[in-house]
């Protein structure tokens, strides 16, 4: 007897469709699952014997053969619990084939038959929809999670006899549905309008956050660095709908999606400490998952102290900064988790912090001061768009009453220049400036003959390497974006200059 169950399973970020073909034969009982099997899959084979009996039905005394389909590509976690118990069942004639081949089925048993709830629904959602099923069968305090998907019926259980009653047609369940919107507005409890002074940081973050481009803040301690990081989500553009599925699909994988909110709607802003391993901030592990560049996904990567972190850990940055992604590279398959974010880095210009504060003193040698910023490699800054110099305030400014500009202000004017990008890069497969790679740079980065002049003398003077100079012409690109510019002129080019004060000020 042979019977065929349909479920999902999560590679990488995507789901693919898992078959499980159950076969029940004569002979001495035994029970075996194949198809690269890890041991959490392997140890179903108690949970779905125990769930069987205790919800009531006969478990059947006979050579069970489980067979995950595809069988090359390793089956991990207790996702299929709930598969393979329907298949065992049907195959011993106690579930009707006409209604379980249109379903997906996915979830953990417990041994009283109650369905528990997983990690990767969404993923595994999308791909049972993709392969054209008329419906999802899965726990419920998974089913908004999987509502979000348009087009596929999401049927919630709470046991295995809820299951096998509802595909004989012995119980009728409500479809979950989701009502999800996007708003151009959320809930942030912070505002560029409670940041008293710091202009110069504010129009550069502004820049930032209209192109896309990576930021490092250099100042003492208590100059504003945090405070300025942990407002930049407040004035980038809201997720579309799409980047918000992306967004929820990794956080849904590692298991941080919050039951109460089904779909994110913020773009993320992720702050690892600077004690996280390497494999903690790009993925990987015996198991991988992915880091928090993936999990910054079309958001913010704050790195708050960065000459803390270990140096090979800062090193690892550089291919996601480059290519948006990260491959992650096992014995048997290659992994790529998505990673385009904003990387937000802040530090101090030396160990004590105040290496050219005007009002206090540093106590640092030259030595030290050099082998602190040494920390941070070439590579590394060469990836880095907007170097910026962020003071201590004025005491006329730290006593001034009168509130900022607010970040909606802000963010009207980066929403209206990021339009302006995706109408020029609508046939290149990018979103904003900062992802041109030289061919869109030539391309789409025209300076008028003045401007060209200027960064010439520039490349001479600070001795720039080829990607700091293409990394001007982009930042330069969005500001004459922001101004409405089509041709980026000299005062455009002198901005995008100022912004590599690192390169001139200090020697990595």
């Amino acid at each position: 007897m042979l019977a065929k169950a349909n479920s999902n399973a999560v590679l990488g970020i995507d789901g693919y469709v898992v078959q499980v073909e159950v076969d029940l034969a004569k002979g001495l009982p035994a029970f075996n699952i194949v198809g690269l099997p890890d041991t959490a899959v392997r140890e179903s084979k108690e949970r779905v014997k125990a769930a069987i009996k205790n919800t009531g039905f006969k478990f059947p005394i006979k050579r069970i053969t489980v067979n995950l389909a595809p069988a090359d590509i390793k089956k991990e976690g207790p996702v299929f619990d709930l598969p393979i118990a329907i298949g065992i069942l049907a195959a011993n004639g106690l579930i009707k084939d006409d209604k379980l081949k249109d379903y997906a089925l996915i979830g953990e048993l417990s041994l009283d038959g109650q369905v528990r709830g997983i990690n990767g629904i969404l993923p595994m959602a999308l791909a049972a929809k993709k392969e054209g099923k008329r419906g999802f069968i899965l726990p419920q305090e998974n089913a908004q999670e999987a509502a979000v998907i348009d087009d596929l019926e999401i049927i919630a259980v709470a046991n295995l006899e809820e299951a096998v009653n509802y595909l004989n047609g012995e119980l009728e369940l409500p479809q979950v549905s989701g009502d999800f919107y996007l708003t151009e507005d959320d809930d942030y409890q912070v505002d560029f309008k409670d940041v008293k002074g710091q202009e110069h940081a504010k129009r550069a973050l502004e820049i930032a956050a209209t192109g896309g481009h990576n930021v490092i803040m250099i100042g003492p301690p208590g100059s504003g660095k945090t405070m300025l990081a942990k407002r930049i989500p407040t004035i980038l553009p809201p997720l579309s709908k799409e980047e918000a599925i992306e967004v929820t699909k990794i956080f849904s994988i590692v298991g941080k999606l919050s039951v109460e909110r089904a779909l994110i709607t913020k773009r993320p802003f992720r702050s690892p400490h600077h004690t996280t391993s390497d494999v903690g901030l790009i993925g990987g592990g015996r198991i991988p998952q992915p880091g928090e560049v993936s999990l910054a996904h079309h958001g913010v990567l704050f790195l708050d102290e960065l000459p803390e972190f270990k140096k090979n850990v800062l090193e690892v940055l550089r291919q996601p900064l480059e290519k948006g992604e990260v491959s992650i590279s096992r014995a048997l398959t290659t992994l790529d988790y998505p990673a385009k974010f904003m990387l937000i880095a802040a530090m101090n210009p030396c160990p004590c912090g105040f290496y050219g504060d005007d009002r206090k003193n540093c106590s640092c040698n030259s030595y030290d001061i050099k082998r602190y910023l040494n920390k941070i490699s070439g590579p590394l800054l060469d990836r880095i768009d907007i170097h910026l110099e962020v003071p201590r305030l004025q005491v006329d400014e730290l006593t001034e009453y009168e509130e900022g500009e607010s970040s909606a202000q802000i963010r009207e004017r980066v929403k209206k220049a990021r339009r302006v990008q995706l109408e020029r890069f609508a046939e290149e497969n990018i979103m904003y400036n900062a992802r041109m790679n030289r061919p869109l740079i030539k391309k789409y980065c025209i300076v008028e003959s003045q401007g060209e002049e200027l960064l010439k003398q520039a490349i001479s003077r600070i001795d720039l390497s080829a990607r700091a100079y293409d990394r001007i012409l982009k930042l330069a690109r969005t500001i004459a974006d922001l101004a409405g510019e089509e041709v980026i002129n000299s005062a455009h080019i002198a901005e995008a200059i100022q912004y590599r004060s690192l390169d001139r000020s200090y020697k990595f």
